[in-house]
C-alpha cells in the first residue's frame, strides 16, 4: 500500500476513492470501503482511501479511537491500495471546488468517489453531499453516498463507540468496531511493580489526541512477536502505590522477556472491576493474579488466542 502525506503529490493511476476521517474503521467505515473496492474491482481502478491527519484540535472531531499506525495497518489489511492522508491545514482553506479539482481529481486521480451522507468538505465545511454530485457530475466524476449501518436499531458511528468504550461497554464497542478495541503504544518505564509482584507487566502511555477506557480493570490479551497471550490490564490511577497520574499497566500470563521500547498490542475484550485501592501489595498480587485467571478462562472459551 502506498502512503501519501501531502497535496502536492500526484497520482499516475485512476482512482475509486473512499472519503472520511475513518476514526475507528468501523463496521461502518468497512461496509463504505468495501463499496469502493468492489467497483474499483469492476472497472479497473485503484483502490484509494482519502482520509487526513489532525495536528490542530478540530471541533466536530471527538479523540481518536486508533492511532495512525493502526490505521495504515488496518486499512494495508483491508486491501486499499493508497492511503492519502495530508494534514488537515493542508487542505482546510480550499473552496469545495478546489478541493474536488485540486485534491480529488488533480492529485488522487478520482474517477469516483465514495462518502456517507453527513460527509462535508471544503472551507467551513461549507459542502456536503449534495454540492460534491454537482460539482463531480459536470467533471466526469461519479458519486456514490452509502447509508449508514445500523446495530440493535442504532448507528454505528465514532462518537458511540467512544461513548461505549468511556462506559466500559467494551463488548458493545468491539461489535461496532468488528473486532476487539486495541492500543499499540510504546513500553516505557514504570515502577517496576511487577517485578516486586513476581509478574511481567508493560507500561504504556495514552497520548492526549487518543480517547480512553472507563477506569478499571479489563480482560485482555497482549500480542507480541506474532504470539497472543491472555492478559489483565489495568487503566487509571495506582491507588495501591499512591501513583498520581493515569496509566495502563498490562500484566502478561506465561510470559517472559523484555518489551521495553516496543510498540506491543493490546486487545481489550471484557470490563471486570473499577479501580481500587489495597492495603497492601499481597492484596494487590492477589487481583491480579485472579484477573490473570479469568482471562485465561476467557480466552479459552471465546477463543480469542
Amino acid at each position: 500500500m502506498q502512503e501519501v502525506y501531502g497535496t502536492q503529490w500526484v497520482n499516475t493511476k485512476n482512482t475509486a476513492v473512499a472519503m472520511g476521517y475513518f476514526d475507528g474503521i468501523h463496521i461502518g467505515h468497512q461496509f463504505l470501503i468495501e463499496q469502493m473496492k468492489e467497483y474499483a474491482q469492476k472497472h479497473k481502478l485503484g483502490k484509494a482511501v482519502f482520509t487526513f491527519t489532525k495536528t490542530v484540535k478540530l471541533g466536530h472531531k471527538g479523540k481518536d479511537i486508533l492511532s495512525i499506525y493502526q490505521k495504515v495497518n488496518i486499512m494495508k489489511d483491508m486491501g486499499v491500495e493508497l492511503f492519502y492522508s495530508p494534514d488537515f491545514l493542508d487542505f482546510a482553506s480550499l473552496t469545495p471546488q478546489q478541493f474536488v479539482d485540486d485534491v480529488l481529481i488533480k492529485s488522487m486521480g478520482a474517477k469516483a468517489v465514495f462518502c456517507g451522507e453527513s460527509f462535508c468538505f471544503g472551507k467551513n465545511r461549507a459542502g456536503n453531499v449534495q454540492v460534491l454530485k454537482e460539482l463531480c457530475s459536470t467533471r466526469g466524476v461519479e458519486v456514490f453516498i452509502v447509508p449508514t449501518v445500523e446495530l440493535d436499531g442504532v448507528t454505528v458511528s465514532s462518537s458511540e463507540i467512544r461513548t461505549a468504550l468511556a462506559d466500559g461497554y467494551i463488548e458493545k464497542a468491539n461489535r461496532m468496531l468488528g473486532r476487539p478495541y486495541s492500543i499499540d503504544f510504546e513500553v516505557v518505564h514504570g515502577k517496576k511493580l511487577g517485578r516486586k509482584l513476581g509478574t511481567p507487566t508493560i507500561n504504556q502511555i495514552y497520548p492526549n489526541s487518543m480517547c480512553t477506557p472507563k477506569e478499571g480493570v479489563y480482560i485482555t490479551v497482549t500480542q507480541v512477536n506474532g504470539e497472543k497471550y491472555p492478559s489483565a490490564t489495568g487503566f487509571g490511577s495506582r491507588p495501591t502505590v499512591n501513583g498520581d497520574n493515569v496509566s495502563c499497566e498490562t500484566t502478561l500470563a506465561d510470559f517472559s522477556g523484555d518489551l521495553y521500547k516496543k510498540h506491543i498490542k493490546v486487545e481489550f475484550y471484557s470490563y471486570l472491576f473499577p479501580t481500587q485501592k489495597f492495603e497492601n501489595i499481597d492484596q494487590l498480587a492477589e487481583m491480579i493474579q485472579n484477573a490473570l485467571k479469568k482471562s485465561r478462562e476467557y480466552s479459552k472459551d471465546k477463543n480469542c488466542i
